[in-house]
């Protein structure tokens, strides 16, 4: 293929990708969160390899930078995961004293 119709590829991905992203429920984040997560180390394990097999300096600087954003992304997605379970935790009561008021 050529680099322009690579370029338009890359292009629609985005759009579909935004307007499949935006439509979402929020009801259904968390799962799919948890499925992009899963993916994510995918890609991870995948870029890991690709610079294990790189030979000239530029290829291992892109893959050493594009596995260091990928591991980013993914504890990044792992702690936007937790903090949305988080808020449908049943909250903790209020210590109280002796006397029956709050401390």
């Amino acid at each position: 293929m050529d680099g322009v119709a690579l370029l338009t590829i890359f292009i629609l991905s985005i759009f579909v990708g935004f307007e499949v992203v935006s439509k979402v429920s929020t009801v259904l984040h968390t799962p799919l969160m948890s499925g992009a997560n899963a993916i994510h180390g995918i890609v991870l394990i995948g870029g890991i390899t690709v610079t294990g097999s790189a030979t000239h300096p530029l290829e291992i600087t892109l893959g050493v930078i594009a596995t260091l954003l990928g591991a980013i992304n993914l504890v990044g997605g792992f702690v936007v995961t937790d903090r949305m379970l988080e808020m449908f935790k049943p909250k903790k009561p209020a210590a109280r004293s002796d006397d029956g008021s709050a401390v």
